[in-house]
């Protein structure tokens, strides 16, 4: 037993004296802690640096587009509470009404932009159907019309733009007649231009046409004393029609 006990108490002091070789001694720092300080000119490096920049800024609508927007919900509130008796919906029905105005609102904006689109063909449909009457017109007077007639009513009445009108028709119908072109409704005057072989008649139409295009499309206003100035061409070009 004696024996047991000194052996035993040999083991626990062996462990002690093995446990205080291998544990770790805490130290301790006793040096005096130095304070860095940060100034203005510091701070200001991060201010001006977009990587630290973590400012949401948010984007403000309009003051009238706010202001419409809450006029436009006010009165369709009103409205709704009018009709339904109530100071205030709730629920699904509160938030159809919060929506309703922009549904009316696109709705009417959809309606406008149709409305111009169908106005714009409408009004091209008018002038396409201008011109083909123009064209039928044009195509009835070289056929059936005295033009030498037109030509003198024109200018009794003072339009001396139609009479320069009428004056290109019957150069066109004479040079027909004459079969230096064949006169087709769908044909331009560049056409005819082609059409013509002898250079001085050729030379001549060209500078009536630039002429009439001038005066007759190009709405160039035309009173009597510009009119006895350019009349001399077509006289002319009638005259070397005759004797072509």
């Amino acid at each position: 037993m004696p024996h047991r006990f000194v052996w035993l108490l040999f083991l626990l002091l062996n462990n002690l004296i093995l446990a205080q070789k291998d544990s770790v001694a805490v130290q301790y720092d006793t040096d005096p802690i130095a304070l860095k300080e940060i100034t203005e000119a510091d701070l200001e490096t991060y201010k001006n640096d977009p990587k630290f920049d973590y400012e949401i800024v948010k984007k403000d609508a309009p003051d009238w587009w706010i202001s419409f927007k809450n006029w436009i919900a006010g009165v369709f509130m009103k409205i709704f509470e009018w009709i339904f008796g109530v100071e205030k919906a709730t629920g699904a029905f509160n938030s159809f009404l919060q929506i309703l105005p922009y549904l009316l609102l696109g709705i009417l904006i959809f309606d406008y932009m149709f409305f111009l689109n169908v106005n714009a063909r409408s009004m091209y449909q008018n002038k396409k159907n201008q011109a083909l009457v123009n064209l039928s017109e044009e195509e009835h007077i070289i056929k059936n019309e005295n033009i030498e007639t037109l030509i003198n009513n024109a200018l009794s009445k003072g339009n001396y733009r139609l009479a320069i009108r009428y004056y290109y028709l019957l150069i066109l119908q004479q040079m027909t007649d004459k079969e230096i072109i064949t006169w087709e409704l769908q044909k331009t005057n560049e056409d005819y231009l082609m059409e013509i072989q002898e250079t001085k008649l050729k030379d001549t139409f060209r500078l009536i046409t630039r002429f009439y295009n001038y005066i007759w499309y190009g709405d160039f206003p035309l009173d009597k004393s510009k009119y006895e100035k350019l009349a001399p061409s077509f006289v002319t070009l009638k005259k070397m029609i005759a004797n072509a």
